[in-house]
């Protein structure tokens, strides 16, 4: 497995697991830095935003060196493709919240979710224009 989807599936992974936490407080997740939990009691709906811009740039790093042998791949619809992935993962994060009592859905986060893996594709492509300048 290459490392591009290996380190894809960790952030969903992580993505997931801090979605479908019972208590949103993060409270009694002790391994988390004191200045991340201050941080994220004032900053709430943007733990997804943060979270989201890497699942954007890790589909565009796998989207990239999977269609890497194309000689011209469609930009446009890798975009749309993993836009619509990294949408439809934060309606199943939001939904599995409908599982949890302390946990509500909130569509502010799916917005979120949207723009921000946005832009990670737009940084990942900036990133590689300037890589590829040189």
């Amino acid at each position: 497995m290459s490392t591009q989807i290996v380190l894809l599936l960790l952030v969903i992974c992580v993505v997931f697991y801090f979605s479908w936490l019972s208590d949103p407080s993060f409270v009694n997740q002790i391994y988390l830095p004191k200045w991340l939990l201050k941080w994220h009691k004032q900053y709430y709906n943007l733990r997804t935003a943060i979270s989201f811009i890497s699942i954007g740039f890790f589909l565009e790093v796998y989207t990239q060196h999977k269609n890497s042998w194309i000689k011209c791949p469609g930009k446009n619809v890798n975009l749309i493709q993993n836009l619509s992935f990294a949408t439809i993962m934060v309606c199943i994060a939001e939904a599995g919240k409908l599982l949890i009592t302390k946990r509500t859905p909130d569509l502010l986060d799916v917005f979120f979710g949207f723009t921000r893996s946005l832009k990670g594709a737009l940084f990942y492509n900036l990133y590689k224009r300037l890589r590829n300048a040189k």
